[in-house]
């Protein structure tokens, strides 16, 4: 017998082998199988704080099903831009399908990638093809690994067990919230990377696109460091900074539109704050405390985004006298302070003019005030949020320090974002705090500029996933407007390799 057995709560500090037990219970026999499907922390009430579990089990062994997958029986010269999720998912299905990639990204192998990122932390000095938004792995690699989506993906399941083959801890698969750590993720995409080249695909760093060609509106080549190769399909999972390719696919008549996004600052909390904030005196026995507000003070919806319990405000540039922010945190969060981007929406009328790459050239414009503003140097802008209520500039920290590596300077959040932005984000922090206790905690720190939370475009696709009027390119991911963090570029990426695929079945 097969038993599912749903919100099963636990007190703290109960062993998950009483779970064990209850499903000898009803099974009235030994296990033969048992599996946590799900847990979350039900924290709604603070004197009862438990864990609630999905669990199955049965009295006879069970094994999952092996997939099957549609074969490709003809060669096909499939390309894809860029190995971030979307490109390695993609990947790794059409490999599944028979068809063997050329994976290739313009940035480093992850190993390498990591050491310019520490050394830009350290020195300051810029690596413009490898750093926090380019090379193996997508900018999500120093980040969180949060791999929670908006959307109940069909793929959800599959993305999640994926990750643990590859590395990542088992929880993940049945955590409410699970994320991997920047430092686990960097191995997990290297153990996909040598998955890929074991099954006969190639991966190759330091390979840009940088031209397409077409006959009758086809796909025939593609041109990689200036050298042409021909190509019969090409995945375009370039990441949402890439702003030269952007450029390249406009030029050669792509229908490309604008799409809206969010810009704003990270915003600093002490991590036992936070804990206290959202668990009461039993913090200390939970992991880290996260958030998700939203706040509609404003004319502007201002929310929280990527946030980073016991983690870091990370140097993100990708072009030189341009300042850029994240959040990072490793799998044990461990870190003295919580980090999150608090973000207002952007609107097309705030970019002047209809030119499709016009809120690209909106983030450089705030990249480089922030530049700027820090006072040269990648140091960046702060302000305690108490100044920044009161309309005052800021003199000294209080108990909050920030954490961003490269040195700051104290200004305004005026000198960088646009007064509506800016206003939005005034109003909303007090309504915040309605939400969350201490979250407008006068010396919490505001750093800027958070400017790069998606793609400022998209670039159309038909149904087919190709893009329109060019047959055999498949806009795909966060870069192109189709995804939004780790999970749901993933699954698009399993998406487009399904959809390219059909074409040849």
């Amino acid at each position: 017998m097969r038993l599912t057995l749903n919100d099963l709560a636990l007190p703290l500090g109960k062993e998950e082998a009483s779970l064990r037990a209850l499903c000898a219970q009803k099974l009235r026999g030994p296990l033969k199988y048992f599996k946590i499907l799900k847990k979350s922390l039900d924290a709604r009430d603070k004197k009862d704080i438990r864990w609630v579990y999905s669990v199955e089990c049965a009295d006879e062994p069970v094994s999952d099903p092996v997939p099957t997958f549609p074969q490709v029986k003809r060669p096909v010269r499939a390309y894809i831009a860029g190995a971030g999720p979307a490109g390695l998912f993609c990947a790794l299905r059409l490999l599944d399908c028979g068809v063997k990639p050329t994976v290739i990204e313009r940035g480093k192998a992850v190993e390498e990638r990591a050491s310019d990122v520490a050394a830009f932390r350290k020195t300051g000095v810029l690596d413009p093809s490898s750093n926090v938004q380019f090379g193996e792995g997508g900018a999500g690699t120093f980040s969180d690994g949060k791999l929670t989506t908006q959307t109940n993906s069909p793929y959800r399941r599959e993305i999640l067990r994926t990750f643990v083959r590859f590395g990542a801890p088992a929880e993940v698969e049945y955590l409410g919230k699970p994320h991997i750590g920047s430092d686990r993720l960097q191995k997990v995409v290297a153990n996909m990377r040598r998955e890929i080249l074991a099954r006969g695909g190639e991966v190759r760093f330091s390979a840009k696109l940088d031209g397409l060609s077409f006959r009758n509106g086809k796909l025939t080549a593609v041109s990689v460091n200036g050298v042409r190769e021909e190509a019969d399909a090409l995945v375009l999972a370039v990441g949402h900074s890439a702003r030269d390719t952007f450029e390249m696919l406009l030029s050669q008549g792509f229908l490309m539109e604008q799409k809206e996004f969010a810009v704003g600052v990270r915003v600093e909390h002490l991590q036992s704050a936070v804990g206290k904030a959202q668990y009461g005196s039993a913090f200390s026995l939970l992991p880290a405390a996260d958030y998700k507000l939203v706040s509609h003070a404003a004319e502007r919806a201002v929310f929280t985004f990527c946030m980073c319990p016991g983690g870091v405000v990370i140097p993100s540039a990708s072009e030189e006298g341009g300042l850029v922010t994240n959040g990072m945190s490793d799998f044990a969060r461990a870190g003295a302070n919580a980090d999150s981007a608090l973000v207002a929406q952007v609107r097309r009328e705030d970019f002047g003019g209809e030119h499709p790459l016009a809120g690209v050239e909106f983030q450089r414009k705030l990249e480089r005030a922030a530049y700027l503003a820090g006072g040269g140097g990648y140091r960046a802008p702060v302000q305690l949020v108490g100044d920044f209520l009161l309309g005052r500039e800021s003199v000294r920290f209080g108990s909050v320090l920030p954490t961003y590596p490269l040195g700051t300077s104290f200004a305004p959040v005026e000198s960088y974002l646009p007064a509506p932005v800016a206003t939005a984000l005034r109003a909303a922090i007090p309504d915040m705090e309605r939400r969350m206790k201490g979250f407008s905690a006068p010396d919490a720190v505001l750093t800027g500029v958070e400017s790069r939370t998606s793609s400022p475009v998209r670039i159309v696709r038909g149904s087919d996933m190709q893009a329109v009027g060019k047959a055999g390119v498949y806009p795909c991911g966060e870069g192109c407007g189709f995804a939004g963090g780790i999970a749901s570029a993933a699954a698009d990426g399993l998406r487009v390799a399904e959809a390219l695929v059909s074409r040849y079945l």
